[in-house]
């Protein structure tokens, strides 16, 4: 179990208002539960400052409306200093995709993925490791919950391990191995 401190649990509850009643794609959760959960996982392995704070935000500048300003305000507000601040800030900037399709109508999926995951790589190893705890939680329920898609996301994910190999060697082998399990479930139901 993972223990937050008060102004962790603060963020938290930020993230959680911001992503308000906003659910996991294949489970019956507040979208949050995913967040916590990838905060949990690099807890584990990570005790830098400020890297569970990048896993619970991991994805607020690209699923809600909150801005980085906002977030930078709100870490300030917490009582967050400057340069942890900027590290928390430069962290959740790093997780968030760029190469989406409003912004890059003429890529397809596979080309936007496919610039992502060099992007990807050329990030902190800070964001590697959150990316890793992040696919560990996504691939469990999107394995159960949406075997076509799965495969798609996968063959995504494991171009974008390809490229990220910087991050808590831990991390990386959960990730790896949870996408071991995954492929034989896979192969399991054609």
């Amino acid at each position: 179990m993972m223990k937050l401190t008060g102004r962790q649990q603060q963020l938290l509850e930020f993230v959680k208002q911001q992503h308000g009643s906003q659910m996991r794609k294949y489970e019956p959760l507040p979208y949050w539960h995913h967040l916590y959960e990838v905060a949990r996982l690099v807890s584990e392995h990570i005790k830098t400052d400020g890297a569970i704070e990048i896993a619970v935000c991991h994805d607020l500048l690209e699923d809600t409306a909150c801005t980085r300003e906002a977030l930078e305000e709100k870490l300030r507000h917490l009582g967050y200093e400057a340069d942890l601040v900027r590290y928390i800030s430069e962290g959740v900037v790093g997780m968030t995709d760029v190469f989406i399709a409003k912004d890059y109508p003429d890529l397809n999926r596979k080309e936007r993925k496919k610039l992502e995951a060099e992007r990807l790589g050329t990030t902190s190893s800070i964001v590697h490791s959150v990316k890793y705890a992040d696919m560990t939680d996504n691939v469990k329920s999107i394995v159960s919950g949406d075997p076509g898609f799965a495969r798609v996301y996968m063959n995504e994910m494991t171009a974008i391990l390809d490229q990220m190999r910087q991050g808590n060697i831990h991390l990386l082998i959960n990730c790896c191995s949870e996408f071991s399990y995954a492929l034989s479930k896979l192969r399991d139901t054609r």
